[in-house]
């Protein structure tokens, strides 16, 4: 038997995954506009990206004990689409430019924004799927 983190198949289910959720990614980049100096593109993937992952575990915490079929979804769509959608190095680079050009105000409140913002919005699927499945 192939331990998880060896299987092909698995490893292909989250290169998957993650395509579609960087061509997500993308996709937002093109549609978003930013505010000024402000990346609204990274902070709004970076927030779905955290809703959908808290809604999808504690959805299949609910369903009980992990089987084959909970572990292709959590990799598939958590590891996978959320890990390609959600772009925190950008999130970085984007704080060092803001700092670096001055806009210590921005940098601040992005990174509020995109902290706690993540934060709120995980609690938030979380939340609405514990919700769902009562």
């Amino acid at each position: 038997m192939t331990v998880p983190h060896r299987d092909p198949r698995l490893l292909l289910l989250v290169g998957a995954g993650g395509t579609v959720g960087t061509l997500l990614r993308w996709a937002a980049s093109e549609v978003v506009p930013a505010l000024g100096a402000f990346p609204l593109a990274t902070l709004a993937v970076n927030l779905a990206g955290s809703f959908v992952l808290g809604f999808l575990l504690e959805e299949l915490l609910r369903r009980g004990a992990e089987t084959p079929a909970l572990r292709r979804w959590r990799l598939g769509l958590g590891t996978g689409v959320c890990g390609g959608l959600t772009t925190w190095s950008s999130f970085a680079v984007e704080l060092d430019r803001l700092l670096r050009g001055g806009a210590v105000g921005t940098a601040l409140g992005y990174s509020a924004a995109s902290l706690a913002g993540g934060l709120l919005a995980v609690a938030a699927g979380t939340v609405l799927a514990a919700r769902r499945t009562r």
